[in-house]
């Protein structure tokens, strides 16, 4: 099959089948003639028979001309709710088909087919063929429309520790290999068209420049940026515990508890203040986790005490981890995350973010020339 260089429309999609452009060995897919092919009235955009040996099965086409989460759950319930004659099956038709969503299709009892070799074909108590491993043909390139906040905001903070890059594939490395949630948790590495989307409007807000390499051009200006956008955990679960035993005694058995349950523990960034500026907090430790009860089952706490030295902020946003940096195993927050919180408090703590920006923007000075 030739490879699309945008996006199909629903029409080029039913050419394709039409045309015998799909194929899932050992099926071959037929589109009858006349008014055989024909599902207006059962409000489905084509009537497709499978064959496979001496067997035929009719399926109602259900096409959509977009692979999105939204387009993917439309064309789910579009199956589930489909009323047809005995004997045809409904068949979800898109771009491209993941494996996750094959065995979504998979697990609801329901057939899916793509442009890009991946599908499967249930017809119950007679077939089942799955097929998976085709490329996505057709990326969707829409922009995003905050780069400054969620999970695209972590490839405008990398810039703030390392200015300089040789090329994107670079550049997703390093976001990868700084996000403890993709090292020691189930959070999907992000991708190479996610991180070329973020660049495009980096390059035009004037941030960076992509003139020799990637660099970092307004330091400042993305710092600003990031800022404004950043959104606290606000309704995150919060449990506050007094442990009888010294801060550092309190951070090595967390380290302990985070290697043996594969569990990501990092300190917040008003938590990690005093590593990068003089400010004082008091003796509590405040800690982000993705699922605090793990580590509520193990700790040795006392919840109902009334002065505690260690709070457990339930978290599973990667950009509150990004970048922690590392000490004998513990995570504290890193310089930027740590201005970004100063900066969503108090005046005091608004104060103190303005002590730390200066050396924050030091570290990745441009190169002039």
């Amino acid at each position: 099959m030739d490879k699309y260089k945008k996006i199909p429309t629903k029409s080029v999609m039913i050419d394709q089948l039409r045309q015998g452009g799909i194929e899932l060995s050992p099926l071959s897919f037929h589109v009858p003639d006349g008014n055989g092919g024909n599902c207006r009235d059962l409000d489905f955009d084509a009537m497709i028979e499978v064959s496979w040996q001496n067997e035929k099965v009719r399926f109602a086409v259900a096409c959509l001309a977009l692979s999105t989460p939204k387009a993917f759950r439309n064309g789910l319930n579009q199956l589930k709710t489909a009323k047809l004659p005995r004997g045809v099956l409904p068949i979800l038709f898109l771009p491209f088909l993941s494996e996750g969503r094959l065995k979504r299709l998979e697990s609801e009892g329901f057939s899916g087919i793509d442009l890009c070799g991946n599908g499967v074909i249930i017809v119950h108590g007679k077939l089942f063929v799955f097929r998976t491993g085709g490329k996505n043909l057709f990326p969707s390139w829409s922009p995003i429309k905050n780069i400054y906040r969620k999970n695209s905001s972590m490839v405008g903070r990398v810039f703030l520790s390392c200015p300089e890059y040789k090329a994107v594939q670079k550049i997703r490395e390093e976001i990868n290999r700084r996000n403890p949630l993709v090292a020691k948790w189930r959070k999907k590495a992000i991708g190479l068209s996610t991180v070329s989307k973020v660049l495009k409007k980096l390059e035009e807000d004037l941030i960076v420049s992509r003139t020799e390499g990637i660099s970092l051009l307004q330091p400042d200006k993305l710092l600003e940026k990031l800022s404004q956008n950043y959104e606290p955990p606000a309704d995150a679960r919060r449990v506050q515990l007094k442990i009888k035993q010294d801060p550092q005694v309190v951070r090595t058995l967390l380290v302990g508890l985070s290697e043996k349950l594969g569990l990501p523990v990092a300190a917040t960034g008003k938590s990690s203040v005093s590593r990068y500026t003089v400010m004082q907090r008091g003796d509590l430790l405040s800690v982000y986790c993705p699922k605090i009860e793990k580590l509520l089952h193990r700790l040795p706490d006392n919840r109902s005490d009334r002065f505690p030295n260690l709070e457990l902020i339930e978290a599973e946003k990667e950009t509150l981890y990004f970048d922690a940096r590392d000490d004998g195993g513990f995570l504290w927050a890193s310089p930027v995350q740590v201005y970004m919180e100063l900066m969503s408090g108090d005046k005091r703590d608004r104060e103190t973010a303005g002590q730390l920006k200066p050396s924050i923007l030091q570290s990745v000075e441009p190169v002039s020339g």
